[in-house]
């Protein structure tokens, strides 16, 4: 019965009934994976377990592989395009929570100076593993609010090795500040230096030679190879494993093989997710939980009642009050490198173990509820901002046949909507941008606010009734997206869209596609057609 097999086994059952009854009901498998770790753990007394460096360990490498599929969709030019929203709101977030939180800590509970100083680090980082894994699965990561979110989790997956460095100080009074900061930047510099120096040409001639060698498994071990190799730099130079993962990620994002290898790792990344939340869900304490359960209700709610202010004011000095609240409500939750922080904290004998306990469970409590608001998002913000302006109400759109969806609200939407109403022809538009449809609204249009990409949207715009789709972003993986939506929906839709380059057409060339319009060499053909015309 002490076989780690049976554990394995058995913690596989219950994740898949619990996941299995929670999927009909429409919760997150987060929650069925927490449930399982805190069933398995007073079920068969592994509270020994639930400190285990080991499966901590394994947990982690969910992160990792997370972060690495994360890496895969943002290259690093649309990295340098994120700057604001890594660096400056990342910033902003950690350092405004922070204070705070230190605040409150010191000052309202009468914490030491240094207790008070890691409980609000600790607090300012929020759930990668949560948000992105959400973010990515809804296809929301491509939204104006999940670019912002995965901007600011990006800053905090580096701020984190500040953090352990700040505890160590405190720990052992020896260095400064100073020497913190130093060494964090030259720490950064070096491995960011190998990985896209060195590591970018190792990772093309392995990635090159071990795909055109059509062994699949060489192929597979050459992406834990580079995933795995990068990780363990990020960590030795001081860093996060899923930093490593990121970067790697991103240069792969680069390359021809990224869709293979995306697939490839998927079914890595959600199993070793899961294990994660197994490991959150036995370090819940279901005792000191019920004989603290109004302090902890009472902690949670302020704590995601400050962070999601904080963040609200920050996103909204630049963008609307829509996207500034969804960035807020998906970032107000304690993120899982926090329990790292806090179990150094105690193997340093920084904090009290009943502190300690007080905090793990509000970390976990964060956790459980996330799903649940991060899935609601939309519809929150919908009815608190401007509900009474954005056309929401597809019930309408049934009684039109034979009309044109107009994708999209921008300079070349409109010129799209102003031709269609010049031939008397038939047309809605949709757009996920409040501004755009705020103006349509204003120009009299047919006009519903939504995200295409969604197979939701897509069915509530009764996609088969309609002669056409006229996609008209510029966002290449956003047009993607909305083309799959909209065949997976209709198999038969007749779409048709507008793109740049032949690089764009390329990344299309697998949907069904009733046409293709490449704006730059529809122009050089007029150019040429004038040019003629004139010369006759």
């Amino acid at each position: 019965m002490e076989s780690g097999l049976f554990y394995i086994v058995i913690a596989l059952s219950i994740s898949v009934v619990l996941n299995l009854v929670l999927k009909k009901m429409g919760i997150s498998q987060i929650i069925g994976y927490i449930a399982t770790g805190t069933i398995m753990m007073y079920s068969f007394d592994l509270q020994h377990a639930a400190d285990s460096h080991t499966l901590e360990l394994i947990g982690e490498f969910g992160i990792v592989f997370l972060m690495f599929t994360i890496g895969l969709e943002i290259s690093l030019p649309k990295l340098n395009t994120m700057k604001e929203d890594v660096f400056i709101n990342g910033n902003l977030q950690m350092g405004m929570t922070s204070i705070v939180g230190f605040v409150v800590a010191h000052y309202g509970f009468m914490l030491d100076y240094q207790a008070s100083i890691i409980i609000a680090l600790a607090f300012s980082l929020s759930s990668t593993a949560v948000v992105l894994s959400h973010l990515k699965a809804s296809k929301e990561i491509y939204t104006p609010y999940g670019q912002k979110a995965t901007g600011i989790l990006i800053f905090q997956d580096i701020a984190v090795i500040p953090i352990i460095l700040l505890i160590g100080f405190f720990a052992t009074d020896e260095g400064n500040v100073q020497d913190i900061i130093i060494h964090t930047t030259l720490s950064a510099v070096v491995l960011v230096g190998i990985l896209l120096i060195v590591g970018k040409r190792v990772m093309t001639y392995l990635l090159h030679f071990s795909a055109s060698s059509d062994v699949d498994e060489l192929f597979m071990g050459s992406i834990l190879l580079l995933v795995m190799g990068a990780s363990f730099m990020a960590h030795e130079a001081g860093f996060t494993y899923s930093l490593g993962a990121f970067i790697v990620g991103m240069l792969i994002a680069e390359t021809k093989y990224h869709a293979k290898v995306e697939s490839d790792i998927s079914p890595f990344k959600d199993v070793l997710l899961g294990t994660f939340f197994i490991t959150v869900g036995m370090k819940i304490d279901l005792a000191y939980l019920f004989s603290h359960t109004l302090l902890i209700i009472s902690l949670l709610v302020a704590i995601i009642l400050v962070k999601s202010i904080i963040i609200f004011m920050i996103i909204r000095f630049r963008n609307n009050s829509a996207t500034a609240l969804k960035s807020a409500l998906s970032l107000a939750q304690v993120g899982e490198f926090s329990f790292a922080v806090f179990a150094l904290a105690a193997s340093s004998h920084l904090m009290e173990h009943d502190l300690i306990g007080l905090l793990i469970l509000i970390i976990a409590g964060s956790m459980i509820i996330t799903p649940f608001i991060i899935s609601n998002v939309n519809s929150i913000s919908t009815k608190i901002f401007h509900k009474e302006e954005v056309a929401n109400d597809f019930s309408n759109v049934a009684k039109h046949h034979n009309y044109a969806i107009v994708c999209g609200y921008s300079i070349v939407g409109k010129m799209v909507a102003k031709r269609l109403k010049e031939q008397g022809l038939e047309y809605i538009i949709i757009d996920n941008s409040l501004k755009h449809v705020k103006e349509g609204l204003a120009a009299n249009e047919e006009i519903f606010f939504g995200d295409l990409s969604r197979q939701s949207i897509a069915k509530s715009l009764h996609i088969e009734n309609s002669a056409s789709v006229i996609i008209t972003l510029d966002n290449p993986e956003k047009r993607a997206l909305i083309c799959d939506a909209v065949l997976k929906t209709f198999p038969r839709a007749n779409i048709v869209v507008k793109i740049n380059s032949d690089e764009e057409r390329e990344k299309l060339a697998h949907f069904d596609l009733r046409a293709v319009v490449d704006g730059k060499r529809e122009v050089a053909n007029i150019l040429v057609e004038q040019t003629v015309s004139c010369k006759l």
